[in-house]
């Protein structure tokens, strides 16, 4: 399928009036054609215009017609086919099978949501009926639902050009919801935003829906997002990148006259915890699966193990002889983005640098955009000391802890910031010190998990993919899972109003065949 490099606002594409970039082929550095024009600051506020005019339409929508609308943006992009995955490899340099997976996910990702969107569950639609013979006061009638928040802005992430991008995972819960998305493509990689907002468009026009509900901008820098954020039709935000780059929309956000929420995924190093009994029984099998989770697509995950803790002995330095020689076969490979291996390469040269870090291990060398895996130890007293240890290196690096006791881990995670997830490697004998971990832990993280590595995040029901600050900004959420459409919803109750200015959800009728909550209990359709 052709690209146009132009920006789709509402139902239309137009050549933006801002800056002109290209997108660069990751692996050589080589410019991809066609050029892309980054959105003027009109762009920006006919995309917003439009999405708050949609909002009011679209939110009402009945969840069938919701649903399908999720199902036909699924297979419009699985009808794009190869052209889209080629290009994603282009930009990206991630492999092909890894591109082919992770549009299943995307594709598996709206499927979902139109499944809770017609389940119903999600709008919370409860009833307290009139007690008016109530002493001393009589009860009034009232009815609570969610509903959508308004328009929503989102970012691309660099890392996941699919699944957390134009229609990905905060795309699809917002939709989901009931508000419309004004997107920013990320510009590492708009040849393929365009691919899939084109096919978020047809499907907007072939399910008869308002244009506004889906809009999507381009920018080669930061120009746009930041106005995109202070437009005061925007309602919230859904980002995943850099702390930097959260803070800064955070920062935005906080100061309009109408401040709204950013849900911000930006910094975790994971921690890996391995606990006495696992580590002298199978120290050398966990360092092998350990260096394969932390190179896993050349560390570019927000849940890569950066960061590992154990007690020092016998059976962490068969650990780490076992994951110095799996790094040695580890070919390096290339990274999303020019200044992502800049940075990456800046982070572990800061580790080489430090003298009270030791080199583990390092992968083979690579081409001039490929970055170098990099394993490194220090012990607890020096992770203490120095703040810098605990920073996250984007990339295949990862620090070792050498910890005294057990109490020295439980001091290292005391001091840790929030994190995503962290990860728990046992045997049955080490139970009562998992268990004393386990409060720290639940302070600290947003998922746990128990002989296994942080990546890969199943979309399910029961998923979290978020933690305490700086893991996201908003500890409280999820932006993987059905429970990440609660980002994009409020309250609202209704007292005494006639039955005919009801919303359906909240009719005694039942309309929409919901599970309500009536009275204080679960009451099935047609019960």
């Amino acid at each position: 399928m052709r690209i146009s490099g132009e920006n789709l606002i509402g139902a239309t594409a137009r050549r933006g009036g801002g800056e002109v970039f290209h997108a660069l082929e990751a692996a050589t550095g080589a410019v991809l054609e066609p050029s892309f024009a980054s959105a003027a600051p009109a762009d920006v506020a006919r995309a917003c215009a439009l999405a708050a005019e949609a909002f009011d339409t679209y939110r009402e929508t009945a969840p069938e017609a919701r649903a399908r609308f999720l199902e036909a943006v699924a297979e419009a992009i699985l009808e794009i086919g190869d052209d889209l995955v080629a290009r994603c490899v282009a930009e990206s340099g991630l492999p092909r099978g890894r591109i082919e997976g992770e549009r299943g996910r995307t594709v598996g990702q709206l499927r979902l949501f139109a499944a809770v969107v017609r389940d119903g569950g999600f709008l919370e639609a409860r009833i307290d009926p009139a007690q008016p013979g109530r002493a001393p006061l009589p009860r009034p009638d009232l009815r609570l639902r969610q509903v959508a928040v308004g328009p929503v802005a989102v970012f691309g992430a660099s890392n996941f050009p699919l699944a957390f991008s134009v229609a990905g995972g905060d795309t699809a819960s917002a939709l989901a919801a009931g508000c419309p998305v004004v997107a920013k493509a990320h510009p590492a990689h708009p040849g393929t935003s365009e691919l899939v907002g084109r096919a978020v468009q047809r499907a907007v026009a072939a399910c008869g829906l308002p244009e506004g509900v889906f809009s999507l901008l381009l920018d080669a820098g930061h120009a746009v997002g930041q106005a995109l954020v202070a437009d005061p039709r925007i309602a919230a935000v859904g980002f995943t990148g850099s702390r930097r780059g959260g803070t800064a929309l955070m920062q935005a956000a906080a100061g309009r006259p109408a401040p709204i929420p950013v849900y911000a995924e930006m910094s975790s190093i994971n921690p890996v915890v391995l606990l006495p009994a696992a580590l002298s029984a199978r120290g050398e099998a966990i360092g092998r699966a350990f260096v394969a989770s932390m190179t896993l697509g050349s560390g570019q995950f927000c849940t890569n193990p950066g960061l590992v803790l154990a007690v020092a002995g016998p059976g962490l330095d068969g650990f780490l002889a076992a994951a110095a020689a799996a790094l040695e076969e580890v070919q390096a490979a290339t990274m999303l983005t020019p200044g992502i291996h800049r940075a990456y390469c800046a982070g572990v040269a800061a580790l080489e640098g430090n003298p009270a870090v030791q080199v583990v291990g390092r992968g083979r060398a690579g081409g001039e955009h490929q970055g170098r895996a990099a394993l490194f130890a220090t012990d607890a007293e020096a992770f203490l000391a120095d703040p810098a240890l605990a920073e996250e290196v984007f990339g295949a690096a990862s620090l070792v802890v050498r910890c005294p006791d057990l109490a020295g881990v439980r001091a290292v995670l005391e001091g840790l910031e929030g994190q995503l997830t962290a990860a728990l490697h046992l045997d049955e004998a080490d139970h009562a010190a998992a268990r004393s971990l386990m409060p720290v832990l639940e302070r600290r993280v947003g998922r746990i998990l128990v002989n296994g590595f942080g990546t890969g995040v199943e979309v399910g029901h029961a998923m979290v993919h978020g933690g305490p600050y700086p893991a996201t900004s908003d500890g409280r959420s999820t932006s993987v899972g059905s429970l990440a459409i609660q980002r994009f919803l409020r309250p609202v109750s209704y007292q005494d109003l006639p039955p005919a200015l009801l919303p359906e959800a909240l009719r005694d009728e039942n309309p929409l065949g919901l599970r309500r909550r009536v009275d204080g209990r679960l009451v099935a359709p047609g019960a």
